[in-house]
């Protein structure tokens, strides 16, 4: 009985917790898609509209403002990808210098503590042109300067993606840099004697050593840019006009602007459809490329 008892009680202690995700989370997505199909507005209805079974999303594909939004999280996402690159950049900078590494990974790591929200409302400082960095360049003399980004079309999507890249350059630098620690002292060691040049070790021999860590990075990022959301609404709410909607923003502006929780649920159910496209090939390659390396071992 007590072999009995010590396997089923851990089992007995998941229930608890597999229950609420099955509810809250499966139960939602299902519940979103669902909603996605009937006529609902301000409040849910539950009854399909079988002859218009597409309605929401007919009307999702033709608004203007959904296209926009999708334009722009293909725009953040190749925008946001300097994120990983820099942050490899600065991570094999402080691997090799190893005098201060504490002191310039704490500093970089600190955007991490600021949430996105206050992000976006100090970066909007920085580009109001009567506070920020152009009333700055002017006192200076440079009369020509124009920093005010956020309030032209062409270039507003352009300051939160550099905002974007402030935040999480921290967090990728810190992935690459335990990477880095990763691979053996002696793969630097007989690359220096073979007298291997500094970029072709990189190039050659440590980029491919970190493939793993480049993919980790790429599904957190790809993540992230989907629901991105909160910076966008600091920065900018969206404006000017709609030149910086994303899928997110596109979601909850339907429900709360214009009041149809049907219309709202289609655009999240999309946003499901994207998060699964990205997510899981990525997912797939990791898994296939681990399993690569488990065969080369064996």
């Amino acid at each position: 009985m007590a072999i009995r008892w010590s396997w089923a009680s851990p089992r007995l202690a998941l229930v608890p917790a597999v229950s609420v995700t099955l509810v809250a989370f499966f139960g939602a997505i299902l519940w979103t898609i669902w909603v996605s199909f009937t006529r609902s507005r301000r409040f849910p209805e539950y009854a399909i509209d079988f002859e218009d079974l597409t309605r929401q999303y007919d009307r999702l594909f033709g608004d203007n403002a959904w296209a926009t939004s999708l334009e722009n999280v293909v725009i953040l996402a190749l925008g946001s990808g300097l994120a990983i690159v820099f942050g490899f950049i600065l991570a094999a900078m402080i691997e090799r210098e190893k005098r201060g590494e504490g002191f310039f990974r704490t500093l970089f790591l600190y955007p991490l503590a600021v949430s996105f929200i206050v992000t976006g409302l100090v970066w909007r400082w920085l580009f109001n042109p009567d506070l920020g960095i152009e009333n700055f360049l002017h006192q200076l003399g440079w009369e020509s300067a124009d920093f005010n980004w956020l309030g032209d079309r062409r270039t507003a999507m352009y300051g939160v993606i550099l905002a974007s890249i402030w935040h999480g350059l921290g967090f990728y630098m810190a992935l690459m840099l335990a990477g880095l620690k990763s691979i053996n002292t002696e793969i630097w060691s007989a690359a220096r004697l073979d007298g291997v040049s500094f970029w072709r070790l990189y190039a050659e021999i440590i980029i491919p050593m970190l493939k793993f860590t480049f993919l980790t990075c790429a599904i957190l990022l790809s993540l992230g840019v989907v629901k991105t959301y909160d910076i966008v609404l600091a920065m900018t709410g969206g404006g000017p006009g709609t030149s910086t909607w994303t899928p997110a923003y596109f979601v909850v502006n339907s429900f709360q602007s214009r009041g149809n929780i049907g219309f709202a649920s289609a655009a999240a159910v999309m946003m499901l459809v994207m998060t699964l496209v990205i997510f899981l090939p990525l997912v797939l390659i990791t898994a296939w490329q681990a399993r690569r390396r488990e065969a080369r071992v064996q």
